[in-house]
């Protein structure tokens, strides 16, 4: 059997998971998925070099197996006995990526996540098979949505350029990530269990911060080489603390820093303003450090979104009215403070990071494929084949998400992304005014949009999945105080009054 088949076998389990109403066989998919994709990872490298050790000891193959099965053992009837440990545990795994090599490269990996998600996974089906809900509801358009991009992401793999990459996004990013979506929708969210992830996130978020103050008063980077060479070679210095990138470090900061702010504006006692200040001082020092400016970008317009929710909209528009004013006049009165040559491409390129030569590469990559696109994961070699460029100069994306889409995935998947990002966007602001968790929902996802503008990963993000599961899980369980029912039901009715008094961050 081809590669490409069972490929698209997993996407549809995985897709199946997110649409399927009855419960049993959302399992089935379920527990497909979990099977599938890691056998078609292993056949995929089974003859390259970093699967031999297995190959020749096949006894500590199984005995890696049978441990692995015992954790995930474990953890899952926790998740089951104590469904709120799902939500914790993942938020603690979120950051944290372990490098691995694969196909002769070097590949990021959330395997802490991906075993928080198997075993969530774990629990979720078998509660499912031996006792399936009462009433089910119909899968939302959201679903729908992300649905048809894990499926339409695997077809166009099938003439990618690049099987590899498109098969190790699928199989890495894609399947787990929508399983996470699928517990998250699920999950019986309350403001305290809000506030308990916050709270992980926040505790990770310090922890960086100092590690990258360390690293910034030292003049040492802990991880990845490239940004080591180009710390050598610039009169600045960028720190990424334990991420693998400045810009994703710079992202986690962001989104993080969000939530606080969110805290911040709710609060009413003066013991939570002090302290929310405090933890965004110290974030904020560390967002600097990394000399983002995707992430200042993200951060404000996510700042925008909580003013819009918090106090009246218009305010919040003309701020951000203003803001792009200024900075456009700063940019055409002083173009060389960035090192910006309004007439020069070139020199629009070194002004970008380098963005402006592979921003209009993808849009040329789109005019010569507009219908089907170069096959997903191809933007990398199509690039280099199409610009004559050296594997230096090609990235694994045009760091700017629905240009990218669009080389790859020509019409369909941009249409696609197009409608998850507004659908996305209805699903968190709905109901989010006045009401806090909601509203830092909201900001963060507007946030990840705009940084994926500028950057990369958006559904190769788990923070994207999560905020989306989280922002459809409160909107389906509508707005009752304090306590918040998602995932199979109508959404819970409460008074005007309740309405009107949102619940403390």
């Amino acid at each position: 059997m081809d590669a490409p088949v069972p490929l698209i076998a997993c996407a549809v389990l995985a897709a199946a998971t997110l649409v399927l109403r009855d419960a049993r066989r959302r399992a089935g998919a379920m527990l497909g998925a979990l099977a599938l994709a890691p056998i078609l990872l292993v056949s995929q490298i089974w003859d390259t070099d970093q699967i031999r050790p297995l190959r020749d000891h096949p006894g500590v193959a199984i005995a890696g197996v049978a441990a692995a099965v015992v954790v995930l053992a474990v953890l899952a009837l926790l998740i089951h006995r104590r469904p709120e440990v799902l939500p914790l545990a993942a938020a603690l795994a979120l950051p944290f990526r372990i490098p691995i090599a694969l196909g002769g490269s070097t590949a990021n990996l959330l395997v802490p996540l991906y075993v928080v998600v198997a075993a969530g996974a774990l629990a979720a089906a078998v509660g499912w098979l031996l006792r399936p809900p009462d009433s089910q509801r119909r899968p939302h358009a959201l679903e729908w949505l992300l649905a048809a991009t894990i499926v339409l992401y695997a077809i166009q793999a099938t003439y990618s350029d690049d099987f590899d990459k498109a098969l190790e996004n699928e199989v890495f990013f894609y399947v787990p990530f929508a399983l996470l979506f699928t517990l998250l929708v699920r999950v019986p969210w309350t403001t305290r269990l809000a506030t308990q992830v916050l709270g992980v996130l926040v505790a990770l978020g310090l922890v960086f911060a100092l590690i990258g103050f360390v690293e910034y008063e030292t003049r040492h980077l802990l991880l990845n080489p490239k940004v080591i060479a180009s710390n050598q070679f610039e009169s600045y210095f960028r720190v990424n603390s334990l991420f693998f990138d400045p810009n994703i470090y710079g992202r986690f900061l962001a989104i993080v820093m969000l939530g606080v702010t969110t805290v911040l504006l709710w609060a009413r006692r003066p013991r939570d303003v002090a302290g929310a200040a405090v933890v965004l001082a110290v974030l904020w020092a560390g967002l600097v450090l990394t000399l983002s400016q995707s992430s200042f970008a993200a951060l404000l317009l996510g700042l925008l979104v909580l003013a819009a929710l918090r106090w009246d909209p218009r305010y919040a528009l003309g701020a951000g009215v203003a803001a792009l004013a200024v900075g456009a006049v700063f940019v055409l009165a002083v173009p060389h403070s960035i090192r910006l040559d309004l007439g020069n491409s070139k020199s629009a390129d070194t002004a970008t990071s380098g963005r402006y030569d592979l921003v209009k590469g993808g849009v040329n990559l789109f005019a010569d494929a507009p219908l089907d696109g170069h096959g997903s994961g191809s933007f990398s070699r199509a690039y280099r084949r199409a610009e004559k460029g050296s594997a230096e100069r090609a990235v694994s994306a045009s760091h700017t998400i629905p240009i990218t889409v669009a080389a790859e995935q020509g019409i369909p998947g941009l249409a696609l992304y197009v409608a998850l990002v507004v659908t996305g966007l209805v699903v968190v602001l709905r109901g989010a005014r006045g009401d806090p968790v909601r509203a830092a929902v909201a900001a963060a996802f507007a946030a990840i949009v705009l940084h994926t503008w500028s950057y990369a990963s958006f559904l190769e993000d788990p923070l994207t999945w999560a905020l989306l599961g989280i922002g459809l899980a409160l909107w389906l369980g509508g707005a009752g105080r304090g306590h918040v029912t998602g995932g199979a039901g109508p959404p819970a009715v409460s008074s005007p009054r309740s309405r009107r008094r949102p619940a403390a961050a």
